[in-house]
């Protein structure tokens, strides 16, 4: 059909005539409420977003000679945030010399994923930036 054949009939039940398929070899149009048509895909638009769920990042900082008390406290608390669907970044900040030894902050963070393993999997392995170590723990099972 010709474009002003549809425009005539759009304007005759008093519609709009709206590009479907622009890229199609002959292109697709529709008649139809623009107006309406818009606020439908706001809705649904809207209706989508309340179905998401927005995942957050917890950060705990540890310390390359973390007490065991501690450890297991901050542990608990990475567990619940995990069971609540949020992610948990760990990090460890080095101070002066301990800057030499990272392989303690190493070895307390791959000691902090084994403390969350039945929660959590670990999405980034423990990684030296600068001054500071961090791990990323995703959680396993959301409910």
């Amino acid at each position: 059909m010709k474009v002003s054949e549809a425009l005539k009939i759009a304007e005759e039940k008093e519609l709009d005539l709206v590009e479907v398929a622009p890229n199609a070899s002959p292109v697709v149009c529709k008649i139809m409420n623009y107006g309406k048509y818009k606020y439908e895909m706001a809705r649904k638009e809207k209706e989508s977003k309340k179905k998401q769920k927005v995942v957050e990042v917890k950060e705990i900082r540890l310390s390359s000679t973390i007490d065991t008390h501690d450890f297991e406290f901050k542990a608990k608390n990475a567990r619940k945030f995990l069971e609540d669907g949020n992610k948990v970044k760990a990090t460890i900040k080095f101070k002066g010399r301990e800057l030499n030894n990272t392989t303690f902050g190493a070895n307390v963070l791959k000691k902090f994923a084994e403390a969350l393993e039945e929660v959590g999997a670990i999405d980034k392995e423990p990684k030296l930036e600068g001054r500071s170590m961090m791990l990323m723990i995703n959680p396993k099972n959301v409910k």
